[in-house]
């Protein structure tokens, strides 16, 4: 039974949801976070990366920065640039990219679940990744990043979003990069008591993006348990903010990578090495128009992956020999990692090897063939994960190789806060 719950969200006055909300603080390098504040001095950046507020350069983890984040947001709120929900609700987040829609159902979701494994995980978190977002949420005394989870896709569910739809949105607006947000409240008892219901017969509940946060958030409730021994387990320490996404709705993009050199390979005794595990191709795209030129370059199912190497593409298609029905060892990053990043490249650990760099598919090959250009040897593009795949993997308890999926467009940081008091 998952408890998916309503919660009285601190939310942006109607008017500022544009300017304050912002793309999760991880997808900035420190210099990017700082000109985007600088561009909009509203943005919720300023407390997701409060080292941005400073005009002297400071440590990323230095308490001063923590305590500049909590005191900016309840500054914000004091001030009426957010508002407290003065009722418990859930809401409905939908985005927009490219004419693609997803709508998915903002709520607070159970710690206990986390921990029992009805909401399921498929990547390992890095402890100091863990520990910056720990001090941020306990010292703001709230959540400012929802958890982006999915699940199985129900057609109640689906039915009543559409309903709600239908009338006027509490927010809508377009952000910088062209994608399209609306939300609605969700507030009527009736419709309160389907989603509660509805999602406590959900068994499976599967972490899309946000592991980090995910895991600081139970984290700090386990801190707050023990430093209350009373607790009845209903306090909103337990809960962590979430947006929750139906399977059918959700596209997951290529994850790419590029490697600074060839371990001691020629370019031509690389292509011989990698005829031992994959078919080999010279592939063109008869096109004059480069971006049509580059998707027809793109691997088209699953088992192809195209590199970059010399100026050329090729594409790899796998040997039936070194394909796998093992959830894990079956993805095609993993079967990139096993039969070409270790052996011939000699990145044993990709978490860690500073020779590997990873690149997110909304960049495009064009970035690939850029970094090839500039400062690497060879790019591999890849056929994107499907969340079949990563729901085949959580439920086997298994964990995905780092950087196996892509997710867009991002939810903004901002548009909902969970207090935790």
């Amino acid at each position: 039974m998952a408890k998916i719950y309503p919660f009285s969200a601190i939310r942006p006055k109607k008017g500022l949801e544009d300017r304050i909300a912002a793309l999760p603080y991880d997808v900035y390098i420190r210099k990017e976070a700082k000109d985007e504040v600088l561009r909009e001095p509203m943005s919720f950046l300023k407390i997701d990366r409060a080292e941005t507020q400073f005009e002297q350069p400071i440590d990323l983890y230095d308490e001063k920065v923590y305590q500049k984040a909590h005191d900016t947001l309840w500054e914000m709120v004091a001030q009426g640039d957010f508002i407290k929900e003065d009722q418990d609700c859930y809401y409905i987040y939908e985005l927009i990219m490219n004419g693609r829609s997803q709508s998915g159902i903002v709520a607070k979701s159970g710690v206990d679940d986390y921990l029992s494994g009805v909401i399921k995980k498929h990547e390992n978190t890095r402890e100091e990744k863990e520990l910056d977002r720990i001090r941020h949420v306990d010292v703001c005394d709230a959540q400012t990043g929802p958890i982006f989870l999915a699940y199985r896709s129900r057609q109640a569910i689906n039915d009543l979003v559409e309903r709600v739809k239908s009338g006027e949105p509490l927010y809508s607006f377009t952000s910088p990069d062209a994608v399209t947000h609306k939300v609605w409240k969700v507030d009527a008892d009736a419709d309160i008591l389907c989603l509660k219901e509805q999602f406590a017969a959900v068994e499976d509940i599967y972490i899309a993006d946000g592991h980090h946060r995910c895991a600081s958030a139970v984290k700090v409730s386990m801190k707050r348990r023990g430093e209350n021994p009373d607790y009845t387990g209903e306090e909103e320490y337990n809960y962590f903010l979430s947006v929750l996404f139906p399977d059918d709705q959700l596209m997951i993009m290529d994850y790419n990578r590029v490697v600074k050199d060839l371990n001691g390979y020629t370019q031509e005794s690389l292509i011989d090495a990698l005829k031992e595990s994959f078919s080999v191709e010279d592939i063109e795209a008869d096109t004059a128009d480069e971006e049509e030129r580059r998707e027809m370059l793109r691997p088209k199912k699953k088992g192809e992956i195209a590199m970059y190497l010399g100026g050329k593409w090729y594409r790899l298609t796998a040997a039936e020999a070194i394909k796998s029905t093992d959830p894990v060892d079956g993805l095609d990053v993993a079967l990139l990692q096993k039969h070409v990043l270790c052996p011939l490249l000699g990145i044993e650990d990709p978490k860690t090897d500073k020779r590997i760099d990873f690149v997110g598919g909304i960049r495009g090959l064009k970035e690939l063939e850029r970094r090839v250009q500039e400062d690497c040897a060879v790019a591999f593009a890849m056929y994107p994960t499907s969340i079949g795949e990563l729901f085949a993997v959580a439920d086997n308890g298994q964990l995905m190789p780092p950087k196996s999926t892509w997710f867009e467009p991002k939810l903004r940081s901002g548009l909902f806060i969970h207090s935790l008091t």
